[in-house]
């Protein structure tokens, strides 16, 4: 069994909730790779409005 960090869970919600304003409950009980894809497509967003190429989750 993988254990995922919890710094980064958080890491994860707190940016989705941020942009999203989704529910804490909403966003814990979707899967990291879920969160991941909700955390890049805003990442895209933000970086096409702020013309900015690099994406802050680009990495995973």
């Amino acid at each position: 069994m993988e254990v995922y960090p919890a710094g980064k869970i958080y890491e994860e919600a707190a940016f989705i909730a941020y942009y999203l304003h989704w529910e804490h409950d909403k966003i814990m009980e979707m899967t990291h790779k879920d969160r991941i894809r909700w955390c890049k497509e805003v990442s895209k967003i933000n970086s096409k409005l702020n013309d900015e190429p690099d994406n802050v989750f680009a990495k995973f």
